[in-house]
């Protein structure tokens, strides 16, 4: 039996201001997100969430980890058992891509 886990993941790409160091940066952080949509659904800028098993959240790190720069880039991974432990609040206007897991 294949076990799911709930997962909300925010991350940070450092962007330099100017030259070549930009162009890499900017691939980094296109590399993430195709990895992380690739996974996960997009939920705000840098933040996706979804449902996913632990071999394909070993599978998702492990991409993850040939873009991510340890020295610059920041990435947190939450996760629980189900989207039962975790209560979703908008501050803001009700914006819900992913109201499969409310």
């Amino acid at each position: 039996m294949v076990r799911y886990m709930y997962l909300v993941l925010f991350y940070d790409i450092a962007l330099a201001s100017q030259g070549e160091d930009r162009t890499r940066d900017a691939k980094a952080l296109r590399n993430v997100f195709k990895t992380c949509k690739k996974y996960l659904t997009h939920i705000q800028n840098s933040v996706f969430e979804g449902e996913l098993s632990e071999p394909q959240l070993m599978a998702m790190k492990a991409e993850l980890g040939e873009y991510l720069r340890k020295d610059k880039d920041s990435c947190i991974i939450f996760h629980g058992r189900n989207n039962v432990w975790m209560q979703k609040e908008y501050l803001t206007r009700f914006f819900d891509q992913t109201s499969q897991y409310l």
